[in-house]
């Protein structure tokens, strides 16, 4: 392993494995933390403890009272500084670093089907594309350790990284965490049409839509019995208020 001082692109990496991996969870034996550790050549206790100097930038962990570790380089603020709110150049940037530390095609590492893809700028577009959203799914079940918020479901397959303001309204903010909630995929489906949405003190409110189906057990089941409960908030990357009130007065139906 490695000896020498952290390059600017080895941090970089880094960054991207701190907002991948479950800040509370995170240590040497964490399998996220293993697997870019040796991408990088580096210990999992090195990487490690370049996570939690990332924690004690991370204002969220601070209100909560985790300060990270208090000892940390001047290179993990600049790559803090330039890649925290600038979600998009950080998810594929550092998605190309991962590949070219493994000296493969970000494609590859990304596991992208190519065939049906011509060559040019439309298929460089289409990578870029699924490459971001795939960061954007990782940071946000990573952000809620993998569990609805809603309903506190925690089968990976059934999870979805919800948008609050839709990807069509704002491409500003396509790749904020910020911008996301892990649901399940029923309540996502829900939460995309309008007929529940989350408040900005984050409450649930079921759209008056399920008047009509109240007989029914599965709709109590599935959807009145969470009215007006709080849901499970994230350890990081808090969903903005600003997009939760977008969504309860744009997208919900009442």
């Amino acid at each position: 392993m490695k000896n020498n001082n952290w390059t600017k692109e080895e941090t970089i990496v880094a960054f991207n494995a701190y907002c991948k991996v479950p800040f509370k969870n995170s240590s040497k034996t964490n399998p996220i933390v293993i697997k870019y550790a040796k991408i990088l050549g580096r210990s999992p206790s090195a990487l490690n403890m370049k996570i939690g100097n990332f924690g004690r930038l991370d204002p969220q962990l601070k209100k909560q009272g985790i300060t990270g570790l208090v000892n940390g380089s001047k290179l993990e603020e600049v790559v803090w500084n330039e890649f925290n709110g600038n979600w998009e150049k950080l998810a594929f940037e550092s998605e190309l670093l991962i590949a070219k530390f493994q000296n493969r095609g970000i494609e590859e590492t990304q596991e992208i089907d190519l065939s049906e893809l011509s060559p040019g700028k439309e298929r460089e577009t289409i990578i870029k594309a699924r490459v971001n959203q795939n960061f954007f799914r990782s940071t946000i079940l990573s952000s809620y350790n993998s569990k609805c918020c809603i309903t506190g479901l925690s089968i990976p397959s059934f999870l979805v990284a919800s948008h609050i303001k839709p990807w069509a309204k704002d491409k500003a903010n396509r790749l904020n965490p910020h911008n996301g909630l892990c649901l399940n995929s029923i309540h996502d489906k829900a939460f995309d049409k309008g007929f529940i949405t989350i408040t900005p003190d984050y409450k649930v409110l079921i759209s008056n839509f399920f008047d009509n189906y109240s007989a029914e057990q599965a709709v109590n089941i599935f959807f009145e019995k969470y009215d007006k409960q709080k849901i499970k908030l994230p350890d990081r990357f808090m969903p903005s208020k600003e997009f939760l009130d977008y969504h309860h007065q744009k997208i919900f139906i009442k």
